[in-house]
């Protein structure tokens, strides 16, 4: 969410700022009712100046035996206790509509962002790995004879609908693996601390993370209330929310793997084919607290940490900055790892990683005192996939093919399949 106050100093600066997002200037609708807001506050504190006073001289008329008097001022502060609760009332309905328009607005770009109105924007920053050249004509992970016996549609289908799947056998076990090995790299190499957190939470935490109010048709709710969590970014950013943390703890590096729940409403037609695009699926992420000063660094340090998991597995990948028609609700500055698919030809997008600024910790209250002891200040919040778990299962599949209908499989995964370094064609372990 936005800060108010900066709006108000520099309304021309934060127009600015929404028009390279391709949104209209907001600041004089915002500062008409930031207005009308004020001037209810104002109006409800003259009032109780007001009655406060007539309450003084209430006890000063009866002691005087003044009754005229005292019936008027008696009156008169009946007359202000309704009005100061009316005066508060639509102050009350004054903010709510400040805070409406404020939770509906994008974050600011940071200015060295690209602009652009789309992905055909987006800049390369760098490229890891060469595209493997193959001798036969590359398939699609579900086409792969090694795969097909386990990476079951049609059966998750009847269970669930389209965009499932059901995993068995050896595509299974390489799945899980591969989350327990990002993991534990997360944990041992990159210094981040595994959380397990729930997959359901309240309404209030996904305004936290600004899943809400703007993409609700992009989650599913329960009929309790309880909203499934596209990413546990929301869980874990969240777990702060409210609080005032010590400068000395911070950043503060967390990471979790979990099931996440989309319902992709605005993807219809793209993807149908495959795990590439699911309603349920698995990430591991990570999330960083930090100081405003620490932010900038840790974003490139958070990058670091999924690009080195695709370099430890061995997949060519491209890392993206995205620009100001592409970047996403909540970031200032947005770091997409793209993965090399064979199967497609084309580098897809496997991380992205990025940097919310305040944006979020205004929205959930998320602060941290000062080392100098100073007013408490709001965190900066950062987030990334490290890494989405199926879509590096098809990379690691697609890459791994060979003509003989199997998969030879990344080494640094042998140690989480029992030694296991290929899977047959008829998709077993050899």
């Amino acid at each position: 969410m936005h800060d108010i106050r900066a709006i108000r100093e520099n309304p021309q600066a934060f127009d600015a700022t929404l028009t390279r997002r391709g949104v209209a200037p907001m600041s004089s609708e915002i500062l008409a009712v930031d207005e009308a807001r004020r001037a209810k506050i104002l109006a409800a504190e003259t009032a109780q100046a007001e009655q406060n006073r007539a309450s003084k001289d209430i006890g000063k008329a009866k002691a005087s035996g003044d009754t005229d008097g005292f019936e008027r001022l008696r009156t008169l502060v009946a007359e202000k206790k309704i009005e100061i609760a009316r005066l508060n009332e639509e102050a009350k309905a004054e903010d709510a509509r400040l805070r409406d328009l404020l939770m509906t607005l994008p974050n600011t770009p940071l200015d060295d962002v690209p602009d652009g109105a789309d992905e055909t924007g987006n800049v390369e920053l760098r490229r890891w790995g060469t595209p493997r050249s193959f001798a036969f004509a590359a398939k699609e992970h579900y086409e792969l004879p090694a795969v097909q016996a386990g990476m079951d549609f049609e059966t998750a289908a009847r269970l669930s609908g389209s965009r499932f799947v059901v995993l068995r056998g050896a595509v299974a076990r390489v799945h899980r693996a591969l989350a327990q090995f990002m993991l534990d790299t997360h944990i041992t190499e990159n210094g981040l601390t595994e959380v397990n957190a729930p997959v359901l939470v309240r309404e209030e935490a996904m305004y936290g993370t600004a899943q809400l109010p703007k993409f609700g048709e992009d989650s599913y709710q329960t009929r309790e209330g309880w909203w499934l969590i596209p990413t546990s970014e929301v869980s874990l950013t969240n777990i702060v929310a409210d609080t005032i943390l010590d400068a000395t703890a911070l950043p503060r590096r967390m990471t979790a793997h979990s099931l996440c729940f989309r319902s992709e409403a605005g993807s219809a037609g793209r993807d149908t084919a495959g795990m590439l695009r699911q309603h349920q699926f698995e990430k591991v992420e990570m999330v960083s607290i930090t100081t405003p000063e620490q932010g900038r660094t840790e974003l490139e340090r958070m990058t670091r940490c999924a690009e080195g998991i695709l370099e430890k597995l061995g997949l060519p990948y491209r890392t993206m900055v995205l620009c100001t028609g592409d970047i996403g609700f909540a970031a200032r500055r947005t770091h997409d790892l793209e993965v090399w698919l064979p199967g497609q030809n084309s580098y897809r997008e496997i991380s992205s990683v990025s940097l919310c600024g305040d944006f979020q910790a205004r929205r959930m209250n998320a602060r941290f005192r000062p080392a100098d002891g100073g007013k408490p200040e709001f965190v900066h919040t950062l987030n990334g996939s490290g890494l989405a778990v199926g879509r590096c299962l098809i990379a690691v599949l697609e890459n791994g093919q060979e003509e003989d209908g199997s998969v030879s499989l990344p080494a640094c995964l042998a140690p989480y399949l029992g030694g296991a370094g290929r899977i047959t064609a008829e998709g077993m372990f050899g």
